[in-house]
């Protein structure tokens, strides 16, 4: 059998970001103000990022040196692996390969260090002592937490209510690091409170909790607000995963003809994706990229290709982007990384011009999948990296049918050992598949900002 594992030195960790913004076919939209609905320009962002992370969101460099404090920390668990499922492949008696990238060996067990560390640093570059953010299944707030405590700052977490009461030992992840971790919508905020005084038990959702984050930064001048996804500069960072797998890809042997990734925000997709979709708009290459989200959640498959607030609260810029409405509340999944209701410009774009395709699935499919990938890798997945697995399991019996030997690349963006009690409900029969809301997005699309 051919070798399971490729791996790098550490010699060969990249030191730089890849930025797609400058082989974009198009040019992206620019994000508006939310109150003029003008182009904003960086003064407009200073009361919430530093200037630094302000300007890779709009720089046109192809590539972005990694600062050495950086690249010092990544080295904690960088670089990651690249599996072959050998096993997975028997398992489904299919003529593809499948490899998998595996960023669940990060300290916090995702891909998210990789701009959470990143976001800290510039920060505390700048004279930052505080960051605030918002987080779905708590990936994302565990590591900003761990982030913060590496560079000495101080964190507070808005977790979306549902995710805090389904998930406890990720809000523990958070506080053993130093965070403070609240339940959002929560009473320290005005955007909390308004949403509770119109539903006392609402479930919360990113966009709710985004809200929040942002307005307890913006008026303190020792605080920042730090977003986990959707932005340009967090997918910037995110690149490094896709960096590193296109060496494994070469010692390998191979090249992927279907690149797989699960999209909520965005980033742990484009992270692995970005890359070689530079290979396909500048040499020609020929891979098919599929971002896979939840039917409960299908901004990309079912959403409006337009301009919309990024946050409840409509205090964010407005972003171009496909969304099912800023004020739609999804229902409560387990892949709470998942629940938001628009996308990464960057991913909406490449999608608009049919560079990446877009599947959703029910949460009962999605969970298949990932048993089906535990018992034959080992590894359990995170319900969010499960929904990748779903569509390579379908594309790789695709392959079975039509006899078609081509190479499925994918993101195993995080483990899944503080989400059992997701697998509890599948394996009880109790898991429930949530239809399409469309009543509910149609509501929520009726409060699109006019322009």
């Amino acid at each position: 059998m051919e070798d399971t594992k490729v791996t790098l030195t550490e010699k060969e960790i990249p030191t730089a970001w890849y930025n797609i913004q400058p082989d974009l076919p198009v040019p992206q939209a620019p994000p508006l103000h939310p109150g003029t609905g003008q182009p904003i320009g960086p003064p407009d962002l200073l009361p919430l990022f530093p200037m630094s992370l302000i300007l890779q969101e709009v720089s046109q460099e192809r590539f972005i040196d990694i600062p050495e404090e950086v690249q010092q920390i990544y080295r904690l668990w960088r670089p990651t692996p690249l599996h072959r499922a050998h096993r997975l492949e028997k398992a489904l008696d299919t003529p593809a390969r499948i490899y998998y990238k595996y960023e669940g060996v990060s300290p916090a067990g995702s891909h998210k260090p990789n701009t959470a560390v990143a976001q800290a640093y510039y920060n505390k570059k700048e004279g930052t002592k505080r960051l605030t953010t918002e987080t779905g299944a708590g990936q994302w707030g565990s590591a900003l937490a761990m982030a913060c405590t590496f560079f000495g700052l101080e964190c507070k977490v808005y977790m979306v209510k549902v995710s805090y009461h389904q998930k406890p030992y990720r809000r523990s992840m958070m506080e053993a690091w130093g965070a403070q971790v609240v339940p959002s919508p929560s009473l320290d905020t005005q955007a909390g409170r308004n949403v509770l005084a119109q539903d006392p038990d609402s479930p919360g959702s990113l966009g709710i909790a985004i809200s929040e984050a942002a307005e307890d930064a913006a008026p303190r001048e020792d605080t920042h607000y730090s977003l986990g996804s959707v932005l340009n500069h967090v997918l910037l960072h995110q690149t490094i995963i896709g960096e590193e797998a296109q060496k494994q890809m070469e010692k390998a042997g191979d090249y992927p003809d279907i690149v797989v990734g699960c999209v909520g925000g965005g980033s742990n997709f484009s992270g692995l994706a970005f890359p070689f979709i530079r290979d396909r708009l500048k040499a020609g290459k020929k891979t098919r990229f599929i971002a896979v989200e939840p039917e409960a959640c299908p901004s990309l498959t079912r959403g409006l290709y337009t301009y919309d607030f990024g946050d409840t609260a409509e205090t964010s810029p407005l972003l171009k982007m496909h969304t099912l409405g800023h004020t739609f509340i999804p229902p409560g999944i387990h892949a709470g990384g998942l629940r938001y209701h628009g996308m990464a410009p960057l991913v909406c774009l490449l999608h608009d011009q049919k560079v990446i395709e877009a599947v959703a699935y029910h949460q009962n499919a999605v969970f298949n999948a990932a048993v089906t990938f535990a018992r034959a890798e080992g590894t359990i997945p995170a319900p969010e990296t499960a929904h990748a697995i779903r569509a390579v399991i379908d594309e790789a019996m695709a392959c079975k049918a039509s006899g078609e030997r081509k190479t499925i690349l994918f993101n195993c963006s995080g483990h899944g050992l503080l989400d059992m009690a997701a697998y509890d409900a599948y394996l009880a029969g109790r898991l429930e598949d949530y239809a399409y809301p469309k009543e509910k997005v149609e509501e929520a699309l009726a409060h699109l900002p006019r322009r």
